[in-house]
């Protein structure tokens, strides 16, 4: 009879080796160009769906930060006033996913908000950790 060391070590060597991470949660990418003194993202609303949060809640966010005053058109455009480049609204938006979708304890991207006394909380459906999100004003 074989004891447990060899059995272990026997078995670690059929396994095949890791090839790498897969996370299932890709960050998602805005697709914009710059149109006179104008930057208009294309994918808005591709990207809130694929973050499940609603598009008036991100497009406030990216104007917030971007200082600019932003508006929703048909389709999915989102209109910032001035000149941005696409890494910088990828820059804000990964702040905006950071912040807003993943989880702080576990990582996960499976949250949902919900509002408590007029307070919103994230609520991760993974570890099924609560905390209070900062307002957007």
């Amino acid at each position: 009879m074989l004891d447990y060391d060899k059995l272990l070590e026997r078995v670690r060597q059929k396994l095949p080796e890791k090839t790498g991470l897969h996370e299932r949660f890709q960050m998602p990418v805005l697709d914009s160009f710059v149109e006179g003194n104008k930057t208009i993202v294309k994918n808005m609303n591709t990207i809130a769906s694929y973050l499940n949060r609603d598009i008036a809640n991100i497009v406030k966010f990216l104007s917030r930060e971007m200082a600019t005053y932003a508006t929703i058109e048909g389709g999915g455009r989102v209109v910032f006033v001035g000149k941005f480049l696409n890494k910088i609204l990828n820059a804000k938006l990964e702040v905006f996913v950071n912040t807003f979708i993943k989880c702080k304890e576990c990582g996960s991207p499976d949250t949902k908000i919900e509002t408590q006394d007029r307070v919103q909380i994230m609520h991760c459906m993974a570890c099924q950790a609560k905390r209070p999100l900062p307002k957007l004003k």
